[in-house]
């Protein structure tokens, strides 16, 4: 798909979310290193557009880690997110904003069944966190039994001054162990 920047300078930044094992986006991955915990993740997802400079602020849709362990006990696991660079074009420094200029905060769980308990990574923007580095989305600490949770993170684009406009592509990862 294509995307037009209808304002000089203005980015539009399309969002893909997949999950760790780059299986394709909208599918569930079953990780093996943890057996019976899956992860969903929403298709590509479009923020719209910005201006060079400014800021690019949109949900990325709902993600849902779905544990059918049983009554391991305590049954808890992680859910980490990472980013990689936004780029257009062939990329360079003019083409490209760094995975440093974008935010990310989880907010609260939208949905869950099954007990236990559910830790947000990031409750609210206050409380975002720069995906230069992976962080910690959600974590469920203690309970036993089939859980699910879904919550809809939201991420913050900064635009750097010396970007060109254009279409940036870049991918947000979300894993679960």
């Amino acid at each position: 798909m294509r995307f037009l920047a209808a304002l000089l300078g203005a980015i539009i930044v399309l969002v893909t979310a997949s999950p760790a094992d780059a299986a394709p986006s909208g599918r569930t991955v079953r990780l093996a290193r943890t057996v019976g915990v899956d992860i969903t993740v929403p298709a590509a997802v479009s923020l719209g557009s910005g201006l060079v400079g400014g800021s690019l602020t949109g949900q990325l849709g709902a993600i849902e880690v779905r544990d059918f362990r049983g009554p391991v006990n305590p049954n808890s696991w992680v859910a980490t997110v990472s980013a990689t660079a936004f780029v257009t074009g062939a990329g360079g420094p003019q083409r490209t904003i760094a995975s440093g200029q974008v935010s990310y905060w989880s907010g609260p769980a939208t949905r869950s069944t099954g007990g236990g308990t559910l830790v947000p990574g990031q409750l609210t923007s206050a409380q975002a966190v720069v995906l230069g580095v992976s962080r910690e989305a959600f974590r469920k600490t203690a309970g036993n039994g089939n859980n699910t949770v879904v919550w809809a993170p939201t991420i913050r684009i900064a635009i750097p001054a010396g970007v060109i406009g254009g279409s940036y592509r870049g991918t947000v990862t979300h894993s679960v162990a």
